[in-house]
């Protein structure tokens, strides 16, 4: 029957690969359970594996991976004389608002945390900018008026 040898964490090489080890005569099939539910491989998922002996080795493979894509991963392998199966954990990214939940739309409509300020620093900060804005227009009015007041004349009175 299939005997799973190793099953490491996913590791980053160009690739997420979970790397595996499974040995078995006949040679097993393969395939894998992402929390329990059958994983369908695509192009973001995909299993590479080559067989060396009774010895199959490989790595499921994860192009660019969020935080849906953490869990529990299970191999399982399987032949005409029984099953073997094993698991482990694939954390890849945090989940990147942690006070959203999808399936409560209610709460998904509330500001998240980091992006409330405090009223009081806000209008501080605005006032700060429009005063800034202010004093950089009444800067451009004066340069306007002293160019057009002073340069055109000559400074020695000569008209060319």
């Amino acid at each position: 029957p299939p005997r799973i040898l190793t099953l490491e964490e996913p590791v980053l090489h160009l690739e997420h690969c979970i790397a595996f080890a499974v040995h078995g005569n006949p040679a097993p099939t393969l395939h894998w359970l992402h929390n329990g539910q059958v994983l369908r491989e695509t192009e973001i998922i995909h299993m590479e594996f080559y067989q060396q002996g009774e010895v199959s080795e490989g790595c499921l493979l994860f192009n660019k991976p969020t935080h849906y894509n953490n869990g529990n991963y299970t191999i399982v392998a399987t032949n005409q004389l029984g099953s073997a199966n094993q698991t482990i954990k694939g954390h890849f990214l945090e989940k990147p608002f942690p006070g959203v939940n999808r399936m409560n739309r209610t709460q998904s409509t509330l500001t998240p945390k980091f992006l409330c300020v405090d009223s009081k620093a806000f209008s501080f900060q605005v006032s700060i900018a429009v005063g800034l804005a202010a004093f950089a227009c009444v800067l451009l009015v004066v340069l306007f008026i002293m160019i057009n007041k002073y340069g055109r004349r000559s400074k020695f009175g000569m008209k060319g």
